[in-house]
């Protein structure tokens, strides 16, 4: 399937430096998410550009960024056969070998070395999409308020929600809205030779705060045309609220956009809060969720489960297994859960999602699909001097019951008949969702 919205994965790799932008210590910290999401809040754990003092040398400023990456992915690349290829003799052909008359022949240089790994979720970002990737993570967002997903295989590009109080949401835009054009590209016919990502519609609706773009949206076969201005964007990576399900009684409902290192600080808050006003059930609302940060997903699980529960396995590029368990009991360990999913709850969504499902917790149901993404994988984001950056596969996770779910997707226990509106996905769900584990 194409890739869902998403961030990018991050993994154990290089030692954190004295200084800069990273806020965690890399042996704490796993970042999993689905790539290609940037108009909305993704956590991504971003490092520092590696060093390259053993290749400066004679060489020119386009080769040092060039082995800038090659060393990146060197060091970090979780197979070690390099998509069976010889990685050394590509250092020569592209760094020792290559002459560069500008720094874009070595970013497409870069683009071709990295892409020759044959990993789709390893790749070069250029400048622009480096900085839309930090200015998401950030939280420093100007634009119109939408997140971007892939619209199944289709090679097109749909709403996947709305801000709340956004210029997209006073506009009247829908999930689910297929974008036709955006500041006069098309993203209506796609071309498998140049395939497109959400970031390139994410780079369209971007721009300085207070100006304009127009943008063409279908919905239900019908085109309209709007013109927005681009405001700054808050970014509700949680929202909650209570719904009665006739026969089940008041539940609680909390709707996870990402994961954060403070996600479960404040699942547990609002769990807490839902119990006060009555709720008898939760319904965990990770449709669209393409990951985040690896221990808020682990932690978040952990709040349903009892001590010493096992939540995920994390492999590494040498093999060496490190298993997440739970350190004690969670805030609720009897009360129903229900996870609602689709085809782009991704990474440490899926890692909460088969917690939860495998330890006999939760009953998951697939919002009008019967499994979700598929992303197993874990990824590094290493800033480079040319102001771009390298995401770089570094590790892979296995569930509980130590499957590998990469490609394949959670398999649903129950799917909806048709896909939910976000307001009434309690009324979607089948009563018998609810019943006790």
């Amino acid at each position: 399937p194409a890739p869902p919205p998403g961030g990018l994965l991050s993994g154990p790799p290089p030692p954190p430096p004295p200084a800069g932008p990273p806020v965690v210590r890399v042996a704490s910290v796993r970042v999993a998410a689905a790539p290609s999401r940037i108009a909305e809040g993704i956590a991504a754990w971003l490092v520092p550009p590696a060093a390259a003092i053993d290749y400066v040398g004679n060489l020119s400023p386009e080769q040092v960024a060039v082995a800038e990456a090659w060393r990146a992915v060197d060091s970090a690349f979780l197979d070690r056969t390099f998509n069976h290829q010889d990685w050394f003799a590509l250092r020569e052909k592209y760094v020792t070998r290559a002459k560069y008359k500008n720094m874009d022949e070595a970013r497409s240089a870069i683009t071709e070395m990295v892409a020759s790994l044959g990993d789709r979720y390893t790749r070069y970002l250029p400048p622009a999409k480096y900085a839309s990737l930090v200015d998401a993570a950030t939280g420093n967002l100007v634009g119109i308020g939408v997140e971007i997903a892939a619209a199944g295989d289709s090679g097109r590009f749909r709403v996947n929600d709305v801000q709340p109080d956004s210029p997209a949401s006073a506009a009247g835009l829908r999930r689910l809205d297929l974008f036709v054009e955006v500041g006069g590209v098309r993203f209506d016919a796609p071309d498998p030779a140049r395939p497109l990502t959400a970031d390139d519609v994410a780079a369209q609706l971007r721009g300085p705060e207070n100006t304009k773009v127009a943008l063409a949206l279908e919905r239900e076969g019908k085109t309209t045309d709007y013109i927005l201005t681009r405001q700054k964007v808050t970014v509700q990576a949680i929202r909650a609220n209570t719904a009665n399900k006739p026969g089940v009684g008041k539940v609680g409902v909390v709707r996870i956009k990402n994961f954060s290192g403070t996600t479960a600080d404040a699942v547990r808050d609002i769990l807490e809060k839902q119990r006060k006003e009555g709720a008898v059930a939760t319904v965990l609302d990770l449709r669209g969720n393409p990951g985040g940060l690896l221990p808020g997903g682990i932690d978040t699980a952990s709040l349903f489960l009892a001590d010493n529960r096992p939540v995920v396995f994390t492999v590494n590029n040498k093999g060496a297994v490190d298993a997440s368990n739970t350190l004690r009991d969670g805030v609720d360990l009897t009360d129903p859960v229900v996870v609602v999913v689709d085809g782009n709850t991704a990474s440490a969504a899926e890692v909460l999602t088969a917690g939860l499902q495998e330890n006999g917790r939760a009953t998951v149901v697939g919002d009008g699909i019967g499994h979700t993404f598929g992303k197993g994988v874990v990824q590094t984001v290493r800033n480079l001097e040319d102001n771009g950056g390298v995401a770089v596969t570094v590790a892979r996770y296995e569930t509980p019951k130590r499957n590998d779910i990469n490609g394949g997707g959670i398999q649903v226990d129950l799917q909806t008949d048709s896909v939910c509106a976000d307001e009434d996905v309690v009324k979607c769900l089948p009563v018998q969702s609810f019943q006790k584990k």
